[in-house]
């Protein structure tokens, strides 16, 4: 399974209040579909599939909201995209194909959401590493 191509199709980002102490965040991921895709362009004995998601943070109580929505393009085996699209009527999928979707979305939407996030003035909704004085080792020279 390879990831062949990555594109957000809309995004929009809101600000509603001012961010008071108690902000929550709620992330949510959603595959809205799963499509086998036809190409003139890409040749390959793999087959394609088009995997359509929305990415969302909501900012509670109702301060602010990320939404993402985009699409992935995956290239698998034959064998795995018939067991996937069959699967898909179901909605279900096997674990290894969810997780390196789910991977690859998160990662992407992700550090797209920290730069809106930056752009807004919102905290981000995932841990930023930082330094703290007990963290910090200074070099001595000799």
């Amino acid at each position: 399974m390879r990831l062949i191509g990555f594109n957000f199709i809309k995004i929009n980002a809101e600000r509603f209040n001012d961010i008071s102490e108690s902000v929550k965040f709620n992330t949510k991921l959603d595959i809205s579909s799963i499509d086998s895709l036809k190409s003139s362009i890409l040749k390959t004995k793999d087959e394609i599939l088009k995997v359509d998601f929305v990415y969302s943070v909501l900012y509670e109580p109702n301060f602010a909201k990320l939404e993402l929505n985009g699409h992935v393009l995956l290239s698998v085996d034959p064998k795995m995209a018939r067991d996937v699209l069959s699967g898909w009527k179901e909605k279900k999928t096997s674990e290894d194909f969810r997780l390196f979707m789910f991977n690859v979305i998160l990662r992407k939407a992700n550090i797209r959401a920290l730069q809106l996030e930056e752009e807004l003035g919102l905290p981000p909704h995932i841990p930023l590493p930082s330094l703290n004085k007990g963290n910090v080792q200074e070099k001595k020279e000799d």
